[in-house]
């Protein structure tokens, strides 16, 4: 498993969420969805650092669980296959998020949902212990992010020894202090080496020197909204875009945008800018 450079002491590696054919076409790191790449039969090599994403809030809420979803056993054969094809740095956990609109998806609580990602990631590992998957902690208040490092120490994961631990349920979180709260405990107080999912630039202001890596895929959203597209093609797509939601060049444009508004100290790719 690769290790983000220099994390957790002021420098990140930014994972700007992509499309698969991105990967083929810039060497900055780019965070992709198993939803995507599970489709593809020829899968590109990457450029530069990739990391996957099991795409579990979509099977979360659209699904109300993981139960058409993957088996750990078929989950780990496509991580293993990306990281042989691609290159990965490593792979998200089919976990479980613990925001209340989760929660009242699934039907159930808190600690179940932390039970089952804690589950999810010892099932993984009994496949197949080299697979480059990473552990995800999740929960709503600190109290129940402790109790989910908790689980992992009765299971015998001991969480402060690896190089990256993903947090999870903090993306959507309206307020910016009470997520860098979160995560200012549970570097510096539990001293775990955190990856954030999906943290939004104000955010980033406040904790990016705190993380080993954090991902966003903002500029997705914001393309959509931006009616007029450009006229800009990377080899063999078509063109015009109809709006910015899929285009390269705007979301490497926005990603420029992210490393001036939270400091390239705290933001560091080691690779081309």
């Amino acid at each position: 498993m690769a290790v983000p450079p220099e994390g957790g002491g002021g420098v990140i590696r930014f994972y700007m969420g992509a499309k698969p054919h991105f990967i083929q076409h810039t060497d900055v790191p780019l965070f992709v969805s198993d939803r995507h790449l599970k489709k593809m039969l020829r899968l590109p090599e990457a450029r530069g650092p990739v990391a996957v994403d099991s795409g579990g809030f979509t099977e979360l809420s659209r699904e109300g669980g993981w139960h058409n979803g993957a088996t750990p056993r078929q989950y780990v054969d496509r991580i293993n296959r990306y990281a042989a094809e691609i290159g990965i740095d490593w792979a998200a956990p089919q976990d479980w998020m613990c925001e209340p609109d989760m929660l009242a998806r699934t039907g159930l609580t808190v600690t179940e949902h932390q039970r089952r990602t804690v589950g999810n990631y010892l099932d993984l590992k009994a496949a197949d212990d080299t697979a480059p998957i990473i552990p995800v902690i999740q929960g709503w208040s600190l109290a129940d992010y402790d109790r989910c490092v908790v689980m992992y120490e009765q299971a015998g994961v001991d969480l402060t020894v690896l190089p990256v631990v993903g947090i999870g349920s903090v993306c959507r979180r309206q307020a910016t202090r009470e997520a860098a709260a979160l995560v200012y405990c549970l570097t510096q107080i539990t001293g775990l080496r955190l990856h954030g999912f999906g943290f939004k630039v104000d955010g980033l202001r406040e904790v990016a020197h705190l993380f080993v890596s954090a991902d966003s895929m903002a500029w997705s959203a914001a393309g959509r909204r931006e009616p007029e597209g450009c006229y800009f093609r990377l080899p063999r797509s078509r063109g015009p875009h109809r709006n910015e939601a899929n285009c390269l060049r705007y979301a490497l444009a926005w990603r420029r945008d992210v490393l001036d508004a939270c400091g390239t100290q705290q933001l560091t790719l080691g690779v081309a800018a």
